[in-house]
Parts: structure tokens; C-alpha cells; sequence
């Protein structure tokens, strides 16, 4: 029996460096599983289309999908593109929507990876405070997740975790970067750590960025990117998308 093809739905960015890691991560998916078709879509400004990759899979004579958004949380986009995107898919394609990536513990592996290549050592985390900047979302969903995943971090030993957002973006929201680390710095947190909670790099990582330089943070961790925790996460999701199928079946 042929395996489903694995679309992965990414956002899309007028940066190119977006299109880049994206394609990046995804061969580091298909170099882990041998033999399984991935596929990669963006939902605006890249190429190609999601809806343009469905056409041709259909035309192909392809049955079977596993569309897999490219997000950390359950925002906007999961809950309202991804799915009116797939709903003008061809009819003869059978399409199951993948769980976004977060939360997981391979998420956590992916932000300590990168906050040790930036020099940082697991000796160091009981000494430095990480900032937890992500995009920004109103979704209250995503925020609790991203909550959660900075609660989740702070317990594998790091002084202190602290969330945050790109920009300021509602009331009820998390914090730019730049007034987190100076939150941290205030706390009396010896060393500041900024971790880009996104996948690939943009507009909003740079804001990431630039708000570390601003708060005058220590250490900036690159963004997650094609990390292998992330490869082994995108397939980890399709697995799970096909389990729940066969057991709805």
C-alpha cells in the first residue's frame, strides 16, 4: 500500500531566507525516511501554491495526503487557511490535516540546540535567564502554548524563562523581547539569553533580534531552522496523522 504523500505548508515570507530553510528542513525530513514523498507549499508570497501542489498531486493520480502546517501553534493560520486551502483541494484527493508542531518535547531539544551554538553550555543554564521570543499571536490558544513551552524550558534547569513577542501585539500578550530581557536584567538574572521561538528567518525574527540587541541581551540563538529535532518532528506528525485515520477507520 503507498504511503501518503507528506505536504508541508509553510507561511511564506518576501524574505528569501524563508523559502530557504524551509526547503532545508525538508530535505532533512526526507534524508531521515527514504522512500517517502515530501512535498513543500506556501500559503502566500513563495511558490509553490498550496493549491498549485494539490493540482498537480491530483493530476498525477495521487489518492492520499497528509498536510502538515509548517507553525508552532494552533494560530490563524491552522485554525482558518490551512483548512480553507485544503477544502478547495481536488475532490479526488484524500487529505488529512497533520497537528501543528507545538507543543513537544523535540521543540525544547531544537531551542537548547540553538542556545548552545551560540555558545552557551548546559553548566551556564543555572546562571542565564532565556527570553522565549516568538512572532506574536491574539490567539489565546497560541499564547497558552507558547506559555506552556516556556514553563516547560524553565524546567530543564534554565534560571529563568521568560515569553515573549516580536512586538507588543494585545493586551494580554506577552512582552517585546527587548522589555523581557530588561525584565530578567531587573530580576538580578546574571546572564540573558534570547531564543527565536520561529522556524524560519523574516521580518519578525529580525524585530526578534533586534529587541536582543536593544534589551542588550547577552546571547542570541539563531532560529530553529532544519534542525534535526524539527526533521524528526515534521515526520513524528505525519506518523500521528496516519495513526489517528486508521483508527477512525
Amino acid at each position: 500500500m503507498n504511503r501518503p504523500v507528506l505536504l508541508v505548508i509553510a507561511h511564506g515570507s518576501r524574505d528569501p531566507r524563508h523559502a530557504a530553510t524551509v526547503h532545508g528542513l525538508v530535505r532533512a525530513a526526507r534524508a531521515l525516511r527514504p522512500g517517502l514523498r515530501v512535498e513543500t507549499a506556501f500559503l502566500d508570497f513563495d511558490l509553490p501554491s498550496v493549491s498549485a501542489v494539490l493540482e498537480r498531486l491530483a493530476a498525477e493520480g495521487v489518492r492520499d495526503v497528509v498536510a502538515l502546517p509548517l507553525l508552532l501553534t494552533r494560530a490563524f493560520h491552522a485554525k482558518s487557511d490551512v483548512p480553507a486551502v485544503l477544502r478547495a483541494a481536488p475532490a479526488s484527493l484524500r487529505i488529512r490535516q497533520a497537528e501543528v508542531l507545538g507543543p513537544s518535547p523535540l521543540l525544547l531539544a531544537a531551542v537548547e540546540r540553538r542556545l548552545f551554538e551560540a555558545g552557551l553550555t548546559p553548566a551556564a543554564k543555572i546562571s542565564t535567564g532565556v527570553v522565549l521570543a516568538s512572532a506574536g499571536s491574539t490567539d489565546p490558544e497560541a499564547i497558552a502554548a507558547i506559555a506552556q513551552t516556556a514553563r516547560e524550558l524553565r524546567r530543564t534547569g534554565w534560571c529563568s524563562v521568560r515569553p515573549a513577542f516580536a512586538s507588543a501585539v494585545t493586551a494580554g500578550g506577552f512582552p517585546r523581547t527587548e522589555d523581557a530581557v530588561r525584565a530578567l536584567r531587573a530580576d538580578g538574572v546574571r546572564r540573558v539569553a534570547v531564543a527565536p521561538y520561529v522556524i524560519a528567518p523574516g521580518r519578525l525574527p529580525d524585530r526578534i533580534a533586534a529587541g536582543a540587541r536593544d534589551g542588550g541581551a547577552d546571547v542570541l540563538a539563531d532560529v530553529l531552522g532544519p534542525s534535526p529535532e524539527l526533521a524528526r518532528l515534521l515526520l513524528e506528525r505525519y506518523d500521528g496523522a496516519r495513526a489517528e485515520e486508521r483508527l477512525a477507520a
